[in-house]
């Protein structure tokens, strides 16, 4: 992997730059990845158009003169429910392993015709193709190349979620497509290094292309917001220290991926006394009923649960940062992650996180954010990547117990690493990122 820049032409004048998604634009990690960068790049005074798959009924917020190219899911021309990264997401979808060659063939199709037109009409300098995947192979493939009567192709590039290494190691789906139009990107973005690592071994890209990018954070949104703490505190606590209530919020999709049937099989490991003081908070959406049934059974106290857990459902960015405000602590237990932005918000916003100890996140954040004082849990046996060994999920959970202990001990302690870690949570931003890919093109 190449941390350096890579020297390009120079490009004259504004930018337009196409960003492009098989997915919706502002839900999910990636989502709102996606919306951050056209933010920070608006502030930067680039032109942008963006390519996303949606369906008819939802609404699109980008700043204005964005302009937008949708592709509709559950039309005549892509007659199934939006293509899922994951297997399961927050809102009605199709799985990837699930495509029929007819399915497939309507897919690349009807984003093939939008890339196409948005090449003509808008002609970008740079493209920004969000995962690894199928659409971005079809963005490579679709993109002129640079001859002797075309000197100024696009620049296109992908950024890596992580969740696409995933689907590509186990979905074999036009797998010899994909690898051959990925290896052919003038640059791959990745969220930290063993990311990285794992890029070039799946895809045989060269080393020079991968780089690291990161992420970033909305530090307008995601900060300490001292009246609703003040409320927070005084809404939770009596006469007695010792009964001081704790809260605890999970953040992300409400799936068995994500850790929160072990999570709540957990709190059942906890001593009498700390689970009668602590409410947990699931906030998120999900996409399998029968699923989130279970992890509604699994919070029942008619079936054992021994702390309140509340569902208050997908929330924006605002109202996630308010609850993050009224908590304590955040827990992010999943099986499966990339670099989970939602670690940066809790911090951002005070708590002290628990995270499963998965490749590449710990190094990430000693580097970026010293001081950040996460509690890390190893993971349970895995298999089929994202798939916990059952036999092991009983250990797991009680390491998350004994985290939840530890996080909870650790609020009476005084918080002197929160200076430090502000200083280096300010370090990070979106616009940050963003001038980052800027530089490359303009070298």
């Amino acid at each position: 992997m190449n941390q350096h820049h890579q020297k390009f032409p120079p490009v004259s004048g504004a930018v337009n730059i196409l960003s492009i998604t098989a997915q919706k634009p502002h839900s999910t990690g990636s989502g709102v990845y996606l919306t951050e960068i056209v933010q920070a790049l608006h502030r930067q005074g680039c032109r942008q158009a963006v390519l996303a798959g949606i369906c008819r009924e939802d609404s699109v917020s980008f700043p204005e003169n964005v302009v937008f190219y949708p592709v509709y899911y559950q039309s005549d021309q892509i007659p199934f429910p939006i293509c899922g990264m994951s297997d399961e997401m927050p809102y009605e979808s199709t799985r990837y392993q699930d495509l029929t060659p007819a399915m497939t063939e309507q897919f690349l199709n009807s984003f093939g015709k939008a890339l196409k037109q948005a090449l003509d009409e808008f002609k970008p300098d740079l493209i920004i193709c969000h995962h690894l995947y199928l659409l971005t192979a079809l963005a490579r493939e679709v993109t002129p190349a640079e001859s002797a009567r075309n000197t100024n192709k696009p620049r296109i590039v992908g950024i890596c979620h992580g969740s696409d290494l995933r689907q590509f190691k186990k979905n074999p789906m036009n797998r010899y497509y994909i690898r051959t139009q990925i290896r052919c990107l003038d640059t791959i973005w990745c969220l930290h290094r063993e990311q990285g690592q794992e890029i070039i071994r799946l895809f045989g890209c060269s080393p020079e292309k991968v780089k690291i990018l990161g992420t970033g954070y909305n530090s307008l949104i995601f900060k300490k917001i001292p009246l609703l703490q003040a409320e927070h505190k005084i809404a939770n606590s009596d006469q007695s220290p010792s009964s001081d209530r704790i809260r605890l919020i999970f953040a992300g999709k409400l799936s068995e991926k994500k850790g929160v049937k072990s999570l709540l099989r957990s709190l059942r490991l906890l001593p009498p006394d700390l689970a009668k003081r602590l409410t947990l908070t699931l906030a998120g959406g999900w996409g399998n009923e029968q699923e989130f049934q279970e992890i509604k059974q699994l919070a029942d106290p008619e079936q054992g649960c021994p702390c309140a857990v509340e569902f208050p459902g997908r929330l924006s960015q605002t109202e996630l940062a308010q609850q993050m405000n009224q908590s304590d602590l955040f827990i992010l237990p999943s099986f499966y992650e990339g670099l989970p932005l939602v670690l940066i918000e809790a911090l951002a916003c005070g708590l002290r996180p628990i995270c499963t100890d998965l490749p590449g996140i710990r190094p990430w954040m000693d580097e970026n954010v010293p001081g950040h004082g996460i509690i890390f849990v190893a993971p349970p046996d895995m298999e089929h990547e994202d798939e916990p060994v059952a036999s092991s999920l009983p250990a797991f959970e009680a390491k998350l117990a004994e985290a939840i202990i530890q996080a909870a001990d650790c609020m009476s302690s005084p918080v002197s690493r929160q200076e430090r870690l502000d200083n280096s949570l300010q370090q990070l931003s979106w616009d940050g990122l963003c001038k980052r890919l800027l530089e490359d093109i303009k070298r």
